[in-house]
């Protein structure tokens, strides 16, 4: 999420897990583990069943973010297992940090190595990361205007890498809020409306890949989204176009489509449509001179 400051990044971001599907039964052990032998299960809970939220400062260190030490412990990465790891100003994190979350977000598992042997940890998290467009925070916003030289905006959003970027599948702009916006006294959609739904849809997935052993679309393979990722004439049209003048990447487009086939179950389709895949494809990064 790219917006100015008090846009409401930070609240978006911490209201996802309300609006996720609930722990199964079966996700349920892994979670608790992890918080067992980092010392944090609380003595009253027997077993986690809520998502986990973390939520880690930029000031973080390598070993705090994915884990480490002399005897191997799990990272803040591991410890958002099966729920969402937020982070908040995300080009001040470490370049290093950042880069050493590349192979996680892929294998869904970290590995820590030492003289001694090798510890494998979970790592299958929802990354969620804000920043402001530039150090001041207001380049691009129509009514404050921005004290950065665009060379100093290039170079801060610079600080996150391509390919770190290519492992993000959504990328919004977050605008101010207006007046009107916050003072009108019309209520929005409840989060338990919404959470039903995505529930419906994470059905869907489960029943999808019940026989290939997997839980969501996101924990797709190219076998699979060959597979279930079924596009239509127009679809691949719009595919082909998107890939040549966005010059995606193949992971980008193996994302893309699995992002369009979640958006089709929250649609309730049986198939990608048009719609899902334009819908999936304008949700990827812009280039740093349109920011």
């Amino acid at each position: 999420m790219i917006g100015p400051p008090g846009a409401g990044k930070t609240l978006l971001a911490r209201a996802l897990p309300s609006i996720l599907p609930h722990l199964t039964i079966d996700e349920a052990p892994d979670v608790t583990r992890i918080y067992s032998i980092c010392d944090q299960l609380p003595p009253d809970v027997p077993l986690i069943r809520t998502r986990p939220f973390r939520a880690p400062h930029h000031t973080i260190s390598h070993a705090g973010l994915v884990g480490g030490g002399n005897l191997p412990h799990p990272g803040e990465i591991s410890l958002a297992h099966r729920g969402v790891l937020f982070l908040d100003e995300l080009p001040e994190f470490g370049q290093r940090v950042l880069e050493v979350m590349r192979q996680p977000l892929e294998d869904k598992v970290v590995t820590i190595s030492r003289a001694q042997g090798s510890l494998t940890f979970p790592a299958n998290f929802q990354l969620i990361g804000s920043m402001n467009p530039c150090p001041c925070g207001w380049h691009g916003d129509p009514i404050k205007p921005c004290t950065c030289s665009m060379g100093t905006v290039l170079k801060y959003q610079k600080r996150i890498s391509g390919p770190m970027l290519d492992r993000i599948d959504i990328h919004i702009q977050v605008p101010r809020v207006d007046y009107e916006k916050l003072s009108d006294s019309r209520l929005g959609e409840p989060s338990s409306i919404v959470q039903t739904r995505v529930e419906v849809a994470r059905q869907i997935q489960r029943e999808r890949l019940k026989d290939v052993n997997l839980a969501c679309n996101a924990d797709m393979r190219p076998a699979e989204i060959r597979r279930f990722c079924i596009l239509n004439d127009t679809c691949r049209s719009l595919m082909k176009t998107a890939m040549n003048q966005l010059q995606l990447s193949a992971r980008a487009y193996h994302r893309i489509l699995k992002l369009a086939l979640t958006i089709a179950d929250l649609a309730g389709s049986a198939d990608i449509q048009p719609p899902d895949l334009a819908e999936a494809l304008q949700y990827r990064p812009r280039m740093y001179d349109e920011n």
